[in-house]
């Protein structure tokens, strides 16, 4: 009887079998060597697909960026430029959150990765649109991404320790209640988030109305 042939070598498998290790065990898991056995193939092979460590470690964060929704960015999404650049901003903290290993990898920039550059244009487009000069909608685009992908490298609440004995009153007078950040973590963080996304996002406000309507690309 034919023994079961393996699945063929492709770019899909071998960037699903990188992302399953960096979400597991992290960026430093990933190897050409580590791959291959994971594959059950030889290390040479996974050189018909990608030329490097760095070029599987770009497709696995560009495989994250293709998790964003774009859909508020389309002319025919009804959705203004505030409540589009906050439904976006949730979106992408959300594909970050669940991959938190590659975002440093993400943090570089979109760099030539297909996705990441669709997202970046898409940001840029939809604030052109909406009537910031460009100049204004590339820094709104830098701010955004220095929010999120800042907010996804690690999470506020881990960083307090969950023994109150290590915040003696004596020493640290308003942190009685630091240890019980660790166990509210999503809720630290995620408020975290929002309360600082309103705020840039109301502070945006106020700088589009302040804009000559004769810079205005557009009207809104």
């Amino acid at each position: 009887m034919a023994r079961p042939r393996k699945p063929l070598l492709s770019r899909e498998r071998i960037v699903e079998t990188a992302s399953a290790l960096v979400d597991a065990e992290g960026l430093d898991a990933v190897s050409t060597r580590r791959l291959a056995a994971e594959l059950g193939v030889s290390g040479p092979s996974l050189y018909n697909h990608f030329r490097n460590k760095d070029e599987i470690l770009d497709a696995v964060a560009d495989a994250v960026s293709a998790q964003v929704d774009l859909s508020m960015f389309e002319e025919s999404d009804p959705r203004d430029w505030r409540a589009a650049l906050h439904d976006w901003a949730v979106s992408y903290r959300a594909a970050l959150a669940a991959h938190p290993h590659i975002v440093p990898v993400l943090a570089r920039g979109p760099g030539r990765r297909p996705a990441g550059l669709r997202v970046a244009d898409a940001v840029f487009g939809a604030m052109v649109r909406a009537g910031w000069p460009p100049a204004r909608a590339t820094c709104i685009g830098a701010l955004m991404r220095y929010f999120i992908t800042g907010s996804a490298l690690g999470s506020f609440a881990r960083g307090f320790v969950d023994d109150e004995a290590a915040y003696d009153p004596a020493d640290y007078p308003h942190l009685g209640q630091a240890h019980l950040l660790a166990e509210r973590r999503q809720q630290v963080d995620e408020g975290a988030f929002e309360t600082g996304l309103r705020a840039l996002v109301d502070g945006l406000e106020l700088q589009y109305a302040q804009l000559e309507p004769a810079s205005r690309q557009d009207q809104p």
